[in-house]
């Protein structure tokens, strides 16, 4: 099955420049109410997920850090704690659920690593659930891995 059915493109999803401060981050975090987002370098290309946990560990390992310094942390000076690998625009069906099963979303790059979209477990959750219940099951399978 071709992903890009699944797939939401770059202008709809919400995410956050490389050189973005870590307020920026935070307001658009809040504003979308995500707890992970895409970071996009300023040529457009996946460079790593940002979470809620890693805006934590760095409140919690930075004393004095108030929301009003949180402007002058770079979003470039804050470890990232978990690494979403992205996916091809080419990758089949079963890399995507396997990357589904750890994260929220799979970033998806084309061949220069230009992120072009995200894939949400949701979507895919959804699909299968609808599924299910009108094709026997090794139909569905087979949809999925071919």
């Amino acid at each position: 099955m071709n992903i890009a059915f699944f797939l939401i493109p770059k202008n709809e999803v919400a995410y956050i420049p490389y050189e973005a401060t870590m307020r920026q981050a935070l307001e658009k975090m809040e504003y979308h109410q995500y707890s992970a987002v895409p970071l996009l370098d300023n040529r457009g290309r996946y460079v790593g997920t940002l979470t809620e946990g890693d805006l934590l560990w760095k409140i919690k390992r930075t004393p004095g850090l108030t929301f009003t310094h949180t402007s002058k942390v770079f979003i470039k000076d804050i470890e990232l704690h978990r690494n979403n690998t992205p996916i091809s625009i080419h990758a089949e069906m079963e890399d995507i659920v396997t990357k589904a099963m750890e994260q929220n979303f799979v970033p998806v790059i084309d061949d220069n690593h230009i992120f072009f979209g995200i894939i949400t477990r949701r979507d895919i959750i959804n699909f299968l659930s609808e599924n299910w219940k009108n094709q026997d099951h090794a139909s569905l399978i087979n949809l999925l891995l071919y």
